[in-house]
């Protein structure tokens, strides 16, 4: 999943929410090098990608678009669930999309001492371009691939990926309202 559901799902704890932000970018040394509540959500990071990687129904849904997408329909299954929370946001939780989006953004700021660069010179775009809310619009989905392809080593099989969301969507949020409340079971987040 993407930046959203792993804010999500670090429940409504500060430092593991910058933690679960930072699982993809820090190697074990310089996870060693945080606060224990950070280290913390950096290993839910973890544990989250790897029960998600696993499930039968994530893994249904990247096979349906490996035809097209290759290696990187595993991305686009973590981008596509981030704008299938938003627009089930209400099902899932009870504080308002735009308060949790200021609230995760304040616990960024936070601890963005303990961030390495270029993850530090990025967060105030992100911020200030409100990525987290941004993800339940097509524009927003738009706008992330075109980001990401950027750093991508095959950008050309990133084409079309909005239109897969479009056609896929029924299957898609129908495994994704399966899905997203077993990983709240495993993270032992409480439904409202």
């Amino acid at each position: 999943m993407n930046f959203l559901a792993h804010f999500f799902l670090s429940g409504t704890d500060e430092p593991l929410m910058a933690g679960n932000f930072l699982g993809d970018y820090l190697n074990n040394q310089q996870v060693a090098a945080l606060p224990d509540a950070v280290q913390e959500g950096v290993r839910l990071h973890r544990q989250i990608d790897s029960f998600t990687d696993q499930h039968p129904l994530v893994r249904k849904g990247v096979r349906r678009m490996y035809g097209r997408h290759s290696k990187y329909a595993t991305v686009l299954i973590d981008i596509f669930y981030d704008y299938l929370l938003t627009v089930n946001w209400a099902g899932f939780a009870a504080e308002p999309l735009p308060d949790f989006a200021q609230r995760a953004y304040r616990a960024l700021e936070k601890h963005l001492h303990l961030m390495p660069e270029p993850v530090r010179s990025y967060v105030p775009q992100m911020i200030a371009d409100d990525w987290l809310q941004k993800y339940g619009t097509y524009d927003g989905i738009a706008y992330t691939l075109k980001r990401m392809g950027g750093r991508m080593s095959r950008p050309e099989l990133m084409d079309g990926a909005l239109d897969t969301l479009r056609q896929q969507l029924p299957e898609l949020n129908q495994e994704f309202q399966v899905f997203f409340p077993q990983v709240m079971d495993f993270v032992g987040l409480p439904k409202p």
